[in-house]
């Protein structure tokens, strides 16, 4: 992948915690266009290389590169305001809707609030809402759009749909589509092949900590165990 094509760059990057190594020796890049599945199972080192895209996570060794910049170098705050991430799990602050998208952007005002709530295909009446008390996808919905709120160049999402329904789950993918197509690329964790196969247009599998060869690769998405 030629440099101006590369959203991150992982430069022999290995991240240890104790005697572990939850990364070792990462080597590749993620495309600057459309979605990336970090594809891999439990305990591979997904979320780790996510969380390394935004600094939630300093490697040990090596350099992640965000659009040919050493993350490292840059202001973190303003990374993240970049590089915006939702997590596995709905996090809701206490308050309404409206009070959501102000932690991110204090000075929203509330026409552009419900256009992002409904970029999230949630409508005008959730921004007088309770956030704690909306469902998981609706929760979901909402943390997406709060990272938005900040116009980020890149957006990361973590299994964020392993917790919800069908048809929650399908409207976040087709959020995540409709970004891409709209020119933010998406770096999604999943270990859901279907999911990889409905929403990826670039695939990097992880297994103990690297990025799988092309052979390991193949015999991972094989195993018949995954299911569908």
């Amino acid at each position: 992948m030629a440099a101006a094509d590369a959203l991150f760059e992982f430069d022999h990057v290995s991240l240890l915690t104790g005697d572990a190594w939850r990364l070792h020796d990462v080597r590749g890049a993620i495309s600057a266009h459309g979605v990336t599945a970090l594809l891999g199972p439990s305990g591979s080192g997904k979320s780790t290389l996510l969380r390394c895209c935004n600094r939630l996570e300093v490697p040990t060794e090596g350099v992640v590169r965000y659009r040919g910049d050493d993350v490292a170098t840059l202001d973190v705050l303003a990374l993240r305001r970049k590089v915006s991430m939702v997590f596995q799990r709905p996090t809701p602050f206490p308050g309404t809707c409206r009070d959501n998208l102000r932690v991110a952007e204090p000075q929203i005002h509330d026409a552009h609030a419900i256009a992002l709530l409904e970029r999230v295909h949630l409508d005008e009446s959730f921004l007088t809402r309770t956030a704690t008390e909306l469902s998981g996808g609706e929760a979901q919905r909402l943390c997406l759009a709060r990272a938005l709120a900040v116009e980020p160049e890149t957006v990361l999402l973590d299994e964020v749909t392993s917790s919800l329904d069908p048809y929650a789950r399908s409207g976040l993918e087709d959020l995540a589509r409709e970004l891409a197509a709209g020119g933010v690329p998406i770096v999604w964790v999943t270990h859901d092949f279907a999911q990889v196969r409905r929403i990826a247009d670039a695939t990097i599998v992880l297994i103990e900590g690297r990025v799988a060869s092309a052979e390991e690769a193949e015999a991972f998405t094989k195993e018949p165990w995954h299911g569908e």
